[in-house]
């Protein structure tokens, strides 16, 4: 299988999907509060989000590839009306001024996450992993919610503490994702999602239930999403890991290479959520 490599061009691709992604789901969780809360504004090629408190869309996604980001003051006070502090997400292969531009304006650094992917090919769908149904979508997403609170033990720790009820709404709001579970022995073992935009296919909500760990669950859903995505036309796969997690080394061992990590920089007082890493790519 092809080696992926990563240029400036496909990381800046990968980005605005990313960015794409997030103010979609921004959008989802307005509509579904229906409040007139919350915000999604462009800032320098990406996107400036807040869904609701406390949430792991609040942030800036997507900056590094069409130069500073001037207008950052007003999204500072956006975010500081709300009470949360200001998280970027920035990519490794972003232009180097950026970084040192949110570096003097008080950001400090606070953890990564891995930006891993590969190219799509025809491949076999698992017995064991089908599509979530409409009527299940509840079940999925509490069985998700559970799964997603037991941190895997394997790797570095993530920074992410989310309650339960965040976790959900988070799971929901995620927009125009493909859902799918996994089963073992006949009981759901874990459950997985993807999203398709511009070609990519976008792999996140990845979590398996403590009791049917190490026992090839999040392979077999690798597996199912990467078949899917080839039906559905798309020629580039990628997911976000923790560093290190047992999520990071299923990824690689199907294939996925490493495409570099993204920073996450912080201004303001630390939330509870960082990257949404692990609502992208569980254990």
């Amino acid at each position: 299988m092809e080696r992926l490599f990563c240029d400036t061009a496909l990381a800046e691709h990968i980005e605005r999907a990313e960015a794409r992604f997030v103010a979609g789901c921004c959008d989802a969780t307005r509509l579904r509060l229906g409040d007139g809360l919350g915000f999604t504004r462009p800032l320098a090629g990406g996107v400036a989000t807040f869904a609701e408190a406390g949430s792991p869309f609040n942030k800036i996604a997507g900056l590094g590839f069409a130069g500073l980001p001037e207008g950052l003051d007003e999204v500072e006070e956006a975010f500081a009306e709300l009470g949360a502090p200001v998280q970027v997400e920035l990519s490794q292969l972003a232009g180097s001024a950026v970084g040192a531009f949110l570096t003097a304006r008080g950001y400090r650094l606070e953890s990564y996450e891995n930006v891993l992917g590969r190219r799509v090919g025809a491949g076999e769908f698992p017995e064991d992993v089908r599509p979530c149904r409409d009527d299940e979508l509840e079940t999925w997403l509490s069985a998700m919610a559970d799964a997603s609170a037991v941190a895997d033990d394997q790797g570095l720790p993530s920074n992410e503490h989310f309650p339960r009820e965040l976790l959900l709404n988070a799971l929901r709001d995620m927009a125009g994702v493909r859902r799918y579970l996994a089963t073992r022995d006949g009981e759901f073992a874990g459950g997985a999602c993807f999203r398709v935009t511009d070609g990519i296919a976008q792999f996140g909500g990845a979590a398996t239930l403590p009791a049917h760990r190490r026992r090839g669950v999040q392979t077999a859903l690798l597996r199912a999403r990467l078949a899917a995505a080839a039906e559905a036309g798309c020629d580039l796969a990628v997911v976000t890991t923790q560093p290190g997690s047992k999520s990071h080394q299923n990824a690689q061992r199907q294939g996925f290479d490493l495409l570099y990590a993204r920073a996450i920089l912080v201004k303001g007082t630390s939330a509870t959520s960082s990257s949404g890493a692990d609502s992208r790519q569980a254990s």
